[in-house]
């Protein structure tokens, strides 16, 4: 609908508003307006005040039912895509319960343990763990660092983002997009792991996922709250894939739990982030959000305050006469 449109919206209400018999009254009196004070009724051709009416509202009565029918089939895809979760979901649950997995004995579990331990004494007295050349003795914030020569205020230390917007962490590595995180979790054992083999738990402001026996690999605090019904976990391989949806879809994670180091944000690629899928008023609105963001963190003005200040400009071309010098301006 158009500005156009809606010009005469508060008359129309304030006329509404003293119609107590509903439309039926309110149409009652426009027709008599025009009675009395027109000629539409009787100015032209037999019938043709009818045919004008029916055109009209006709008309509005098309473009009413294109509005529902959109609602309708937008609707039925968010249902279909409900739908589609919880098939997934049950799915997941019965494959959970019919698997024939054998649970590791106490045995199993020690065997495997001392493998792990084994592998990490391993990576820990390698040269290349041990040595003290700059190359081995590199930190993460050091590699951050050397990714950019130009290292903006506050970002000392952060990591460069993924090709996925995220991050590649020692034992796990996650994506983003504004929607949505997928993280994956790889496990390095002998067996094919099955899903009693593991152990996810997913909260709306907590993860946990490990090897069941084992210590978690990942237990802590989200960065963000999260959707718990538009949650999924599966098993590829080895690995632990896990998909949920952010609550919040107008923010970048710096990190997926508290604990984690940080990204910087700034360094993310709009375009791997399906930017692009969004329709042109939310993507406009992310665009000015992350516009006026990296604005506050320069201290600059945001896009609102520029508009502020070009209004501010523009007066006092205006005014030449008066005297803004004793004038404070936020």
């Amino acid at each position: 609908m158009s500005e156009e449109d809606g010009k005469f919206d508060s008359i129309l209400f304030a006329m509404a508003a003293q119609h107590t018999g509903g439309v039926p009254e309110m149409l009652g009196t426009i027709a008599s307006f025009l009675n009395r004070k027109t000629d539409f009724f009787v100015g032209g051709h037999e019938g043709e005040w009818e045919k004008l009416v029916l055109t009209v509202f006709r008309g509005e009565a098309k473009k009413a039912q294109e509005v529902a029918d959109k609602k309708r089939k937008e609707k039925e895809a968010e249902e279909k895509r409900r739908q589609e979760v919880l098939r997934k979901k049950r799915e997941e649950e019965e494959q959970s319960k019919t698997a024939t997995v054998t649970e590791l004995t106490e045995e199993e579990a020690e065997s495997l343990q001392k493998e792990l331990d084994a592998k990490k004494s391993k990576v820990e007295e390698s040269p290349a763990a041990t040595s003290s050349s700059p190359a081995a003795t590199e930190t993460p914030s050091d590699k951050a660092n050397s990714d950019s020569e130009d290292v903006e205020p506050g970002d000392e230390g952060k990591l460069k983002p993924n090709q996925g917007n995220g991050c590649n962490l020692d034992r796990y590595s996650w994506t983003q997009t504004l929607q949505e995180i997928e993280l994956r979790v790889p496990f390095d054992v002998k067996f094919t792991l099955k899903a009693k083999d593991v152990v996810v738990v997913i909260q709306r402001k907590s993860l946990k996922v490990g090897l069941k026996g084992h210590p978690p690999v990942i237990d802590g605090e989200l960065h963000c709250e999260i959707k718990i019904e538009d949650s999924l976990w599966h098993l590829e391989k080895n690995t632990v894939v896990v998909t949920f949806e952010k609550i919040n879809q107008m923010n970048w994670w710096d990190r997926l739990v508290v604990t984690d180091p940080q990204i910087n944000t700034r360094k993310i690629n709009p375009e791997s982030s399906k930017l692009s899928d969004l329709d042109s008023s939310t993507r406009s609105m992310v665009e000015k959000m992350m516009y006026d963001q990296k604005q506050k963190e320069l201290g600059l003005p945001t896009s609102d305050e520029q508009k502020k200040q070009d209004v501010l400009k523009k007066f006092m071309q205006q005014h030449p006469e008066m005297d803004f010098s004793k004038c404070k301006f936020n």
